[in-house]
């Protein structure tokens, strides 16, 4: 991923020195494990623990020769054993193991690595959803569906519902990430023709890992493509909220609007501009995740117990589906908390169309109050749009009604138009998404 997306912390976990260095964890585990079995001598573990070491730019020089990635970062770890004085004990090194033993196995401890950084950001992000939830929780605002108005909601509900999708994207995050906490070291094609059961067992445990209970040469790639589906998913919660926040950005609409720097400019034309940059950027980055689960799926299915169709692909989805979340999950964050929130606009537009909103509780007040449901239906629709039409007080006109009077007087009518009413629910609605 290009530096303009990449935040350093994940940036750190996904570069080529943390990746070596999570191969040669993986393989430092094995021998000391193999150690602990008899099988390499306890004394060569130790120097190997106190004296094997690499770096990213001797690997790749090595790499330009023998155009194998682990072949040339288990020949930097022997150079390195022979320059401290201890060749004899490289022999021990990568011992009984194939290179997706190694390179699987340190993958997951990358994920997991990243998963526990994605989790920070998550939780950051609900704590901000929640917090400036109970802030508008009386905000009143226009409910729109199709883009059109419809009925009253508030501001704090609308960041509660999005509160609560997150959390979802998180549980799926943690689950993702749970079934990738795991490695294998069953060898070539998965027989432990080498190092049995017991010895990945050993390994595995060492790392924080659980063994898979099966595996080919690789691990079952239906466990990578969950993982990034699940950030897909997460990164789409994410393009909910900042597509909505463009949508009331609006010049027309002006409810609420991202924050705007001091010496920020909006455009090189015209001085007078806000526009929604970082809301934009998060609904386009995440399309490049999403674009991701595809190339996932696709390595799901290899030849026999492995190819490495799959390999190349994994270079670039699973750090770049990280590194993106992860800097989605900051930007977005950024905006709820520095979220421009205009409830004195709100409540001007929910007054646009002078009451017509309410037609739905006067549809039910009316049946409630004996008139069938068709006529009711009729003649409040007939109000509607004239007073839509005419931009007329839709209020006045069925006050006006004779029909609608003999069912309902004027303080029965002022039931039918109050916001409160409309709003009797949202403390229970907020009691069931945050807890009492």
């Amino acid at each position: 991923m290009i530096a303009r997306y990449t935040r350093p912390e994940m940036g750190a976990i996904w570069s080529d020195e943390n990746k070596y260095r999570q191969w040669l964890e993986v393989e430092l585990a094995a021998s000391e494990a193999l150690a602990e079995l008899g099988v390499v001598p306890a004394q060569d573990a130790r120097l190997l623990r106190a004296h094997a070491s690499c770096t990213a730019a001797r690997i790749l020089e090595i790499e330009k020769e023998t155009r194998h990635d682990v072949i040339a970062f288990t020949t930097a770890v022997a150079e390195s054993m022979k320059a401290a004085g201890h060749a004899e004990a490289s022999r021990w090194f990568h011992y009984g193991m194939t290179s997706n033993d190694v390179v699987d196995t340190a993958q997951a401890l990358q994920i997991g690595q990243s998963a526990a950084l994605l989790r920070k950001g998550a939780e950051g992000l609900m704590e901000s959803l929640k917090r400036r939830a109970f802030e508008f929780k009386d905000a009143v605002q226009i409910g729109r569906t199709h883009g059109i108005q419809a009925e009253p909601v508030t501001f704090g509900w609308k960041l509660a519902l999005f509160y609560d999708e997150a959390g979802r994207g998180l549980r799926r995050l943690d689950a993702a990430a749970g079934d990738l906490r795991c490695g294998k070291i069953s060898g070539a094609v998965g027989v432990f023709a080498h190092i049995g059961p017991d010895g990945e067992e050993r390994i595995c445990r060492k790392l924080g890992l659980e063994p898979a209970a099966i595996a080919s040469q690789v691990i079952a790639r239906d466990r990578h493509a969950a993982f990034i589906s699940a950030l897909a998913l997460l990164t789409a919660t994410l393009e909910k909220i900042a597509l909505e926040v463009r949508h009331l950005q609006r010049t027309e609409v002006r409810e609420a609007e991202e924050p705007f720097a001091a010496g920020q400019k909006g455009s090189s034309a015209m001085p007078h501009k806000k526009n929604p940059i970082v809301c934009e950027q998060i609904c386009g980055l995440a399309r490049v995740v999403r674009g991701h689960v595809q190339a996932a799926f696709e390595n799901i299915a290899l030849w026999h117990e492995r190819d490495i169709s799959h390999s190349s692909v994994e270079r670039v989805i699973l750090a770049d589906s990280c590194i993106l979340t992860d800097y989605l999950l900051n930007r977005t964050t950024w905006l709820i908390d520095g979220l421009r929130v205009h409830p004195g606009r709100m409540l001007r537009n929910l007054e646009l169309t002078k009451g017509v909103i309410f037609s739905g509780q006067l549809l039910l007040d009316l049946a409630s109050a004996g008139m069938l449901r068709e006529d009711a239906y009729r003649v409040v629709q007939k109000h509607a749009m004239r007073c839509w039409e005419e931009e007329s007080d839709f209020r006045a006109a069925v006050a006006a009604d004779p029909e609608i009077q003999r069912f309902l007087d004027e303080g029965q009518l002022g039931e039918t138009f109050s916001v409160d009413r409309q709003l009797k629910n949202i403390q229970a609605i907020f009691g069931r998404v945050f807890g009492a």
